[in-house]
């Protein structure tokens, strides 16, 4: 076996991805709704009708109107420019954990798989611990030596996510460095490095991709928590958890807009990914 003869391997998972077959509505509408979800985060200066951190108390609690589609919150502030600059930050924090956590979790897995040794043991052992911790009990003592803030909770709930897409990893890279092709390689004098990021990874991108795309769900709601306990994103900053404890007090006045609208806002977004983690896992066998 050579080389040459597995290179299409390689090009599984692109093929995989862009084949014509059908998806259903559903995973279509989830994703079109979280492509339009990015597109308003990333244009969110021109799309946003109001400045989400000016208001005025005279505006306080406008219902929907021309003017206000959502209303207006306590200090007068258009509630839909705060929901769609919330979007940029919640996808921020998102972004920060699952990224940091797929970089450590997959090149501890992949390191782990490779060696086969007590290195790989070593992995294991540190998947288990940070197992478990509690993710939130991580982001709160980070915000206790570090203060409150989008980057020190965003790095704690990444290092608490590290074991969810690292055992996964580590036990699908391990059945593919028992395969022939790899076993091929290594005996044809191929870098280590080399066979790795132009074999092995790209056989592993399916199943990284799905767990990547469950994960973003479940950022999302371990970071409104952290905001909501008033540890992440800070005020007037707009954030979808901030939104919806700055809105408790308006609930019990009549006026639940604030938190409803953001609390919708989580749902379906963390829903939108988990419809798409799930059909990835079942598109790719994961």
């Amino acid at each position: 076996m050579t080389a040459t003869t597995e290179a299409p391997k390689r090009y599984r998972f692109l093929h995989t991805l862009s084949s014509r077959a059908s998806s259903p509505w559903t995973v279509r509408i989830a994703a079109a709704f979280l492509v339009l979800l990015v597109l308003v985060a990333i244009f969110a200066p021109l799309v946003a009708p109001y400045d989400p951190d000016t208001g005025s108390l005279g505006g306080a609690y406008l219902g929907g109107s021309a003017d206000h589609l959502l209303g207006t919150d306590a200090s007068g502030r258009d509630i839909l420019s705060r929901l769609i600059y919330g979007a940029r930050y919640t996808l921020l924090g998102a972004i920060l954990i699952v990224g940091l956590a797929t970089v450590i979790g997959v090149g501890l897995a992949v390191f782990g798989a490779w060696k086969r040794t007590s290195a790989d043991a070593v992995v294991v052992r540190a998947f288990d611990t940070i197992l478990v911790l509690p993710a939130l009990l991580l982001a709160l003592a980070a915000t206790a030596l570090f203060g409150a803030g989008l980057v020190a909770a965003g790095i704690a709930l990444a290092i608490a996510y590290v074991p969810y897409i690292g055992r996964v990893t580590r036990s699908s890279a391990l059945q593919q460095t028992a395969q022939p092709y790899i076993a091929a390689l290594r005996l044809q004098g191929f870098r280590a490095s080399r066979v790795v990021w132009r074999h092995l990874l790209p056989n592993l991108a399916g199943l990284i991709m799905a767990q990547i795309t469950v994960l973003f769900g479940y950022a999302i709601i371990d970071m409104a928590a952290v905001s909501y306990l008033g540890l992440g994103v800070q005020p007037p900053t707009a954030d979808w958890g901030t939104m919806v404890a700055a809105g408790q007090s308006s609930i019990v006045r009549g006026y639940p807009e604030e938190s409803l609208y953001a609390g919708l806002a989580i749902f379906f977004t963390v829903f939108a990914f988990n419809i798409l983690g799930d059909y990835f896992g079942k598109r790719f066998n994961v």
